[in-house]
């Protein structure tokens, strides 16, 4: 059994999803002596932090087991020791960070989205391709429990027919004077590629093409609840992006869709995510952990009486589905596919392609807002 190292440029290390995530899911595998391939060795991961703040660098490198770090782009990838670029920063500026990695002849894999128009997002996967370098967009969603268990159930045959499907996402972010916010203010200015459709709905492009079913027109409205904010120094600023937005997708064969997400509201459910799915004989809730069932066998028969509060209590009417399969951390999962991809050819999923799918719905869904309509999404190729 042999051993082998491959670099991974992790740029954005010391942001949220970078350390809090990636570089986590990236240390777990080291950890354990790196990934198993299918020969029978171990492809070990040796992460190089990139950033802008080497104090906060130094730190993280130091806390992460001695790792080497950089505030040198260039550097990192003119490195023969680095195969990888990963982008963990803002949106603003990810296409020409990704683009300068191809031409390095580096391997990329970055998360979502992966450009601000959808433009962008196909001359990046074109150069990719051109290139002949792997390439790769985080779809972490897909990994978590709740979904997992979500698929299970259409995989069955366990809704039937399907009726409609109802999506609710989000909680309240505090805007930084009573409390500091949850987010980077980078997420509320569109210079920077801020914008809750621009960042949550590449999620739910690909929730809906691989799990509940082909997204082929949508109609979206969106707002900004919370107009002024106040950014990590505490000074203020106007937030000229959406932090609400609500839309109706027709899936392929003319199923709806009622998709709300937003950064100003107060959860009371679940989980910040939950998507409820009806069928014909029988529907499901799942949030980001946990599903729930109810087939139509056990389905309650309701009423309703104006003088009476109603005496069904319908969230103990529900099955809650046992946890059958190991859990995985959702980020380290992807990795493992793209490290997969990149050692020994795997087949992965989530190309730079499906990243441009999920732009092309966060411009359809401006543009339905804009034009007040419904707008179809088109087949996209290379």
């Amino acid at each position: 059994m042999a051993t082998r190292t491959i670099g991974i440029v992790v740029d954005g290390a010391t942001g949220r999803l970078g350390t809090t995530q990636h570089l986590r899911a990236l240390l777990a595998i080291r950890g354990e002596g790196g990934l198993p391939l299918a020969a029978g060795d171990r492809l070990v991961p040796e992460p190089v932090l990139l950033g802008r703040n080497p104090e906060k660098l130094a730190a993280l490198a130091a806390q992460s087991g001695g790792l080497r770090w950089s505030t040198e782009r260039e550097a990192c990838l003119a490195d023969p020791a680095v195969e990888i670029y990963f982008d963990a920063n803002a949106t603003g500026g990810r296409v020409a960070r990704a683009m300068a990695a191809i031409a390095a002849g580096r391997h990329v894999y970055l998360e979502k989205p992966v450009a601000e128009t959808l433009a962008d997002a196909l001359a990046l996967a074109r150069a990719a391709r051109d290139a002949g370098v792997k390439n790769g967009v985080v779809q972490d969603k897909l990994f978590l429990p709740g979904l997992r268990k979500l698929r299970k159930l259409f995989e069955s045959g366990f809704f039937g027919r399907v009726l409609s499907i109802r999506l609710d996402f989000g909680w309240w972010v505090f805007d930084g004077t009573l409390y500091p916010a949850q987010r980077p203010s980078w997420n509320y200015r569109k210079a920077t590629g801020g914008g809750l459709i621009l960042d949550m709905f590449a999620h739910w492009r690909y929730v809906f093409d691989r799990l509940l079913g082909p997204i082929a027109a949508v109609s979206c409205r969106h707002m900004t609840a919370q107009p002024e904010r106040r950014d990590e120094a505490g000074q203020p600023y106007r937030v000229d992006v959406e932090d609400h937005a609500f839309a109706i997708f027709e899936l392929e064969g003319g199923v709806l869709a009622q998709v709300a997400s937003s950064w100003a509201n107060r959860v009371r459910r679940d989980d910040l995510l939950q998507i409820q799915v009806d069928g014909t004989a029988g529907s499901a809730v799942c949030g980001l952990h946990h599903c729930h069932v109810q087939p139509l066998i056990a389905t309650p028969r309701p009423f309703f009486d104006p003088e009476r509060p109603q005496a069904m209590v319908f969230d103990e009417q529900w099955q809650k589905m046992p946890d059958l399969e190991p859990f995985r951390n959702s980020y380290r999962a992807g990795w493992e596919l793209f490290l997969r991809h990149i050692a020994e050819d795997a087949p992965f999923p989530s190309p730079l392609i499906e990243g441009a799918k999920s732009v092309q719905l966060a411009e359809a869904c401006y543009l339905s807002d804009r034009e007040r309509r419904w707008v179809g999404l088109e087949p996209l190729v290379l």
